[in-house]
């Protein structure tokens, strides 16, 4: 609500937030209050969008995108995270350059016609429609992601993930030892409760996944 419109039948990324809240049985009460706070209309501190940028081993680069009541907590985490882990924060502007912020969809393949999920993404303004492991991912021009959402509701599709979201314009390929170094960085970034998304320009093979899940 703070991040677009408190209307969720305009607002993409709220809608699915409070599809997701609802799936995991909130309250109506605390949707709406949580709304209203977004929206200042309830007191509980001013909430500030923020986006830190920094650099994870072999100058991975990583964006945080962050929601919070306390700027000095959020900073303080961060920066503890990327200490520990070897990284380092940067000023702004240094690592952003590399992204680019695009919208995506993420739709269940199952008993969808890929075709017609291409067609309906690709006339409302998709610039990317691709199938994999059972999934169907459409990336979006940033002015285009809420005219896409609008797309494939009208279709009757239900996203199960739909976000803007910074992405790479190339991904760097590094040793593996320091490539999980990176993804704990990363892992421990989207575990901070302020936190939003996290990205990074770091290519993640299936050897890097399968080393980092088993720690």
């Amino acid at each position: 609500a703070k991040m677009g419109d408190p209307d969720p039948d305009k607002n993409p990324r709220l809608r699915l937030a409070v599809k997701e809240a609802k799936a995991n049985s909130m309250p109506k009460d605390n949707i709406e209050r949580a709304i209203k706070r977004g929206t200042g209309e309830l007191d509980g501190g001013q909430l500030d969008e923020i986006t830190y940028e920094g650099y994870g081993p072999e100058g991975v680069a990583i964006v945080i995108e962050v929601l919070t009541d306390n700027r000095n907590r959020s900073l303080a985490d961060i920066k503890y995270v990327f200490n520990r882990g070897g990284g380092s924060l940067a000023s702004a502007g240094s690592v952003l350059w590399q992204f680019e912020k695009k919208g995506f969809f993420v739709l269940d393949a199952e008993g969808l016609d890929f075709e017609e999920v291409f067609m309906v993404a690709a006339e409302a303004g998709a610039d990317d429609v691709v199938e994999e492991e059972g999934r169907i991912l459409i990336y979006t021009p940033k002015d285009r992601y809420a005219a896409v959402d609008h797309a494939l509701t009208a279709a009757g599709y239900t996203p199960e993930e739909s976000e803007l979201r910074w992405e790479p314009q190339n991904e760097v390929d590094i040793p593996q030892d320091k490539a999980v170094q990176n993804l704990k960085i990363i892992d421990q970034l989207e575990e901070l409760d302020d936190v939003q998304s996290v990205s990074s320009n770091l290519l993640i093979t299936d050897k890097v996944a399968a080393a980092f899940e088993a720690g």
